[in-house]
């Protein structure tokens, strides 16, 4: 299987051998690593990416899930090239600001004002830095497996052995008001909680980096109701979610309401954008006219709301906002999970697919997988060694990471990964 990546790319080979020189281990974001090494993307349209050596790819990556049309669908490129041609950048404000602030507001349920940021590290950060000045409160909770960005306080408890630090560098302090719950556990969040004087619970409705998981309705019901009794405020962070799992994101999905709303990915329509979404009387606390320091919460940076951003995803959620495409492809999602889980099953390997809507993974395991430790205590090895074959043979996952499915997958591309599931199969069964 390797053996078969490699002969496909030695220009990649050579690539990363040069970027080895001068980008820590030859990339620009360790997640995007791969052994031996990753291959170069040269040029990608629609459903597929072609790397330096040629290669095509079926991707499920889609630019780590913001591509929900797919790679450089003719309606962002027109409109991004009409926008670039009236200013790449402005730094004042502008029309464009208002029309998508409004677009948003009218899509999740919970939002009357937005701000926008530069990525969904820094929405996170901010929601942060928001609850806790709405509350006056220090102590913020996440759940096991979540993973919402680099921010130090958050940046704890993504992946096993949860006890051991995310990355270096990160003060004690930083952490110290940071509270770690279980997912999917309501029971054990509330004994855990039941003496906490918290400001926030932040939560992903489907856990990304932690397996692909949803959380239970009831889970997700319980947390609302215990942010309620203790003054708190639910943060919902969709950047994955959002425009995904419905036009309204997951709290639609679920019909759950959050206090605020993180956003990215899909809502920038390929390009960077993050933004933090809320009622009125808890977005009204980033504004300086209203509130003085300290009840004042800071946000800001150069290329909030660029236009370009701004300009694609408009034409984004415009796209989706009816809702007809989502539930196309939440329809394909329930099909290939089942289908999956099908071909494994007839070919005797034990394996527990997850996800929702168009989002899925496996994880090769007899057992339930409901949370991040569940999720990792099954073979991660194999799960790498189905990815990499996929690879080998012009499909493209980021090893071990979940997939998602676009506007721009044909059946043909849907059969393709079948297939070669099927095909796996054949060869795992033959190894035995």
């Amino acid at each position: 299987m390797l053996d078969r990546y490699v002969s496909k790319t030695s220009k990649s080979k050579q690539m990363h051998k040069k970027a080895k020189r001068v980008l820590p281990s030859g990339v620009s974001y360790f997640l995007r690593y791969f052994d031996p090494y990753p291959f170069y993307a040269a040029t990608a349209k629609g459903s597929k990416i072609v790397d330096v050596d040629g290669n095509d790819y079926i991707d499920f990556w889609l630019g780590h899930y913001a591509l929900i049309l797919g790679h450089s669908p003719p309606e962002i490129v027109n409109a991004v090239r009409q926008q670039i041609e009236n200013g790449t950048h402005y730094g004042t404000c502008h029309e464009l600001e208002i029309i998508l602030a409004e677009q948003v507001v009218k899509m999740i349920p919970s939002a009357e004002m937005i701000r926008f940021t530069n990525s969904g590290t820094e929405a996170a950060m901010y929601a942060t830095r928001l609850a806790r000045t709405y509350t006056n409160r220090e102590k913020i909770v996440k759940l096991e497996g979540g993973w919402h960005g680099g921010y130090d306080a958050l940046h704890i408890a993504v992946s096993p052995p949860l006890d051991v630090p995310q990355s270096n560098g990160i003060m004690t302090g930083a952490q110290e008001d940071t509270i770690v719950i279980p997912f999917n556990d309501l029971e054990e969040v509330r004994k855990k909680l039941k003496k906490d004087n918290i400001a926030a619970i932040i939560v992903e409705p489907v856990l990304g980096a932690g397996g692909g998981i949803p959380a239970d309705k009831e889970f997700l019901k319980g947390l609302r109701e215990l942010c309620s009794e203790k003054g708190a405020l639910l943060i919902f962070d969709e950047i994955i979610t959002g425009f995904r799992l419905a036009p309204g994101g997951a709290q639609q999905y679920y019909g759950i309401l959050p206090d605020i709303t993180v956003l990215g990915k899909i809502m920038g329509g390929g390009f960077p954008i993050g933004v933090i979404a809320s009622r009125r009387e808890i977005m009204e606390h980033m504004d300086p006219l209203l509130y003085e320091r300290p009840e004042f919460s800071f946000h800001g940076g150069t290329f909030c709301g660029n236009p370009v951003s701004l300009t694609a995803g408009l034409t984004t959620l415009k796209l989706l906002e009816d809702g007809h495409l989502l539930n196309q492809l939440n329809r394909q999602g329930d099909k290939i999970r089942q289908q999956l889980y099908d071909i494994f099953e007839k070919g005797n390997i034990d394996v527990y697919i997850t996800g929702v809507s168009s989002i899925f993974q496996t994880h090769f395991t007899r057992e339930e997988v409901r949370d991040v430790r569940s999720a990792f205590q099954a073979d991660r090895t194999k799960l790498t060694d189905y990815h990499m074959y996929l690879i080998a043979n012009g499909v493209f996952f980021l090893p071990t990471k979940i997939g998602v499915l676009s506007r721009a997958h044909t059946k043909e591309d849907l059969n393709k990964i079948l297939l070669e599931t099927e095909n796996y199969v054949k060869k795992s069964q033959a190894n035995l």
